[in-house]
């Protein structure tokens, strides 16, 4: 008796013939479900985000002040030539790249810090918590006048508490000074939010990995670097995201500690400026497509920065 068998075809995982994954009806009907209960915030976030988006993109083809609102000219894109090639424009996108880049690095080593203790404290667990996200608490506006408070020469405590810093030293009367108390003022109110994002993610890192790691003899720097930060990646990237955008579109500091002098001023504060202060409404919207624009590009620079697959990350 002879036996035969029968060759079944290699399956090709990349033919579009092959049949999709079997969903199942449970998984169709939640879908679907979600989709009508997210469908009401859908809309609502259409009429709140998208009327303003496209009335901007309207309003800065026109030059359109609202001292003269009678005598409003379409220009084209002239708005946004004039905005690229003025020298004002990129100092402050500039200073904007600054704030952003150094308080969120150092947001980011300060807050890891934060969630270790956070996550390995045993003890009045809930107390140290509290205390650390309580700045994140406080109005900014509030933080920013105390901080000013602090860094005046006449009554604050900054330059007593600085050894190398004169008692008469002036941190608001030039720029680099002015834009280091800016930051401060950041950072002391942030870096709890950036700590919180980071504790969610050391939840997710498994403890049988450290100790597996622990036991091959792996040092505390070793398990930090080749364990816990591998599989934080994903949580990383959604924390330097949240901070980095929040950090590129900073105004309320600069309003209260500064105003915009000194060269602190960011773009938002110069499209403040030009649509508030100026009335200039057709400049001013130019303005804010071309900080929604880099607010876009930020973003995706970071996203491709990361490189990290939040699906697979989610385990999906």
């Amino acid at each position: 008796m002879t036996s035969s068998t029968v060759a079944t075809p290699a399956v090709n995982a990349g033919d579009p013939k092959q049949p999709k994954a079997y969903v199942s009806d449970r998984a169709r009907h939640e879908n679907r479900l979600g989709q009508r209960l997210v469908a009401p915030a859908i809309v609502v976030m259409l009429i709140v985000t998208a009327f303003p988006i496209l009335r901007a993109l309207y309003l800065s083809l026109y030059n359109y002040s609202l001292t003269a609102p009678a005598d409003r000219e379409f220009i084209g894109l002239s708005n946004y030539v004039t905005a690229l090639t003025d020298s004002l424009f990129w100092r402050d996108i500039g200073v904007t790249v600054l704030y952003m880049v150094v308080t969120v690095a150092i947001e980011l080593v300060i807050g890891f810090a934060f969630a270790l203790v956070m996550h390995r404290v045993i003890f009045a667990r809930g107390l140290i918590r509290t205390s650390i996200l309580i700045p994140y608490g406080i109005i900014t506006v509030v933080s920013g006048f105390a901080w000013q408070f602090a860094f005046t020469y006449q009554n604050g405590f900054v330059n007593g508490w600085l050894p190398f810093i004169a008692d008469d030293f002036n941190w608001f009367g030039s720029p680099p000074p002015a834009i280091i108390a800016i930051m401060v003022s950041e950072i002391w109110k942030t870096t709890p939010f950036m700590s919180l994002l980071l504790l969610a993610g050391l939840a997710q890192v498994s403890e049988d990995m450290v100790e597996a790691a622990k036991v091959d003899g792996a040092t505390w720097w070793q398990r930090m670097w080749k364990v816990v930060l591998p599989n934080m990646k994903a949580a990383i990237m959604v924390a330097v995201l949240f901070r980095a955008l929040d950090a590129y579109r900073i105004f309320d500091n600069i309003f209260v500690m500064t105003a915009g002098a000194q060269g602190t001023e960011s773009i938002s504060f110069l499209t403040y400026r030009q649509s508030i202060e100026q009335f200039q409404l057709g400049m001013g919207s130019a303005l804010a497509v071309l900080l929604f624009l880099s607010v876009l590009l930020v973003a995706w620079l970071i996203v491709k920065m990361f490189k990290v697959d939040l699906a697979q990350a989610r385990g999906e």
